[in-house]
C-alpha cells in the first residue's frame, strides 16, 4: 500500500488544523517555552511528512529501509527501471531540506548584517555603563533592546534611564539579557525559515507570528525571577512605545499589551497532567509519519 496519501493528509492536518488548536488554547501563554517547542515540532512533522510522501510517491513499496533503497536507486546502485522515480523522490526530499536551510541562513545573515551596522554606530555614539551592564545612547524616547550574537549588546536610551526607577531599569535589562543568553535570534531565524519555504501555509504564517511573542514571554518570565510583577509591569508600560531596530529584540513594541495583561495576572503554570500530555503529543507527532511509512511497507 502506498502511504503517500496518508502522509499528505497528515501534513495537511498538521499545517491547517493544528495551528488553530494552538491559537485557541490558553496554556501556551502559561508555558511559552513548551509552546515554542510544540510549534517547531509541528514544523518538523509537516516537513517530514512531505519528504516521506515524496519518497513513497516515487517508490510505492517504500518503508523505513525503503529510504535507503530509494537513495541507492537514485545513485544508480539499484534497478535501473526505478532510478528515475527514485531520483525524483529523493530530489523532492532534498529540496525541502535545502529550502529550510537556505531560509534559515538568509534570515540569520540579514539580521546579522543589520546588527553589525548597528554595533558600529553604538561604538561611536554609545557609552558603556558597568552598573547597568548595558550601552547607553542619547535618545529622548524611552527604549531598550538587545543585539544578540557573538558580540552581544544591551542598549538603553537616556530617556529610559531618566524615566524608570532603578528596579524597573534592572527588570528591563534582565529581560534583554534573557534574549541574549537564550540565543533567541536563532529561534526567530528558524521560525522565519519555514515561512520562507512555505509562505502560504497556515502553520508557517502563524508560527512566524506566535514565536516572537512567546520569546518575549520567555524573557518576561526570566525578569520575573528577580523582580516583582508590579516592577516589570510598570517598566513595560513606560517602554511600550519603544521599538527595536532591524535584527534586534526589544522589551517594548506591539506585543506589550498582551504581555502586560499576562504579567499582571496571578502566576499560574500548566497543570502537570496537561504538560505531560502535550509533551507526549509533541514526541509522537513526528514519529507518526515514520510509522505510516513503515506500516505501508509491511502491507
Amino acid at each position: 500500500m502506498n502511504a503517500a496519501p496518508a502522509l499528505i493528509g497528515y501534513a495537511a492536518v498538521v499545517s491547517t488544523l493544528a495551528p488553530g488548536v494552538m491559537l485557541r488554547s490558553r496554556w501556551p501563554q502559561r508555558s511559552p517555552s513548551l509552546a515554542i517547542a510544540v510549534w517547531f515540532t509541528l514544523a518538523v512533522t509537516f516537513s517530514l511528512s512531505l519528504s516521506l510522501a515524496a519518497l513513497n510517491l516515487a517508490d510505492p513499496d517504500a518503508h523505513l529501509h525503503g529510504l535507503l533503497y530509494s537513495c541507492r536507486a537514485a545513485l544508480g546502485l539499484g534497478p535501473s527501471g526505478d532510478a528515475a522515480f527514485a531520483r525524483a523522490g529523493v530530489a523532492c526530499s532534498v529540496i525541502l531540506v535545502v529550502a529550510h536551510l537556505v531560509g534559515f541562513a538568509f534570515h540569520a545573515a540579514r539580521a546579522h548584517a543589520a546588527r553589525g551596522g548597528r554595533r558600529e554606530i553604538l561604538d561611536k555614539v554609545g557609552r558603556r555603563s558597568a552598573g547597568l551592564g548595558a550601552t547607553v545612547v542619547e535618545h529622548a524616547v524611552p527604549a531598550a533592546y538587545c543585539l544578540p550574537g557573538r558580540r552581544p549588546r544591551i542598549v538603553v536610551s537616556t530617556g529610559a534611564v531618566d524615566l524608570l526607577s532603578g528596579a524597573e531599569l534592572g527588570a528591563v535589562v534582565e529581560h534583554e539579557r534573557a534574549h541574549v543568553l537564550g540565543r533567541h535570534h536563532l529561534i526567530l531565524s528558524g521560525a522565519h525559515a519555514l515561512s520562507w519555504a512555505f509562505p502560504g501555509v497556515p502553520l508557517a504564517r502563524h508560527m512566524r507570528e506566535q514565536v516572537p511573542l512567546l520569546l518575549e514571554m520567555v524573557a518576561d518570565d526570566r525578569a520575573l525571577q528577580r523582580f516583582p510583577r508590579s516592577t516589570l509591569a510598570a517598566a513595560m508600560f513606560s517602554m511600550a512605545s519603544g521599538e527595536a531596530p532591524p535584527g534586534a529584540l526589544a522589551v517594548g513594541g506591539q506585543t506589550v499589551l498582551v504581555r502586560l495583561k499576562r504579567v499582571l495576572r496571578p502566576a499560574r503554570g500548566v497543570h502537570p497532567v496537561l504538560r505531560c500530555c502535550v509533551g507526549a503529543g509533541a514526541v509522537m507527532a513526528p514519529l507518526l509519519p515514520v510509522l505510516l511509512a513503515c506500516g505501508a511497507g509491511l502491507e
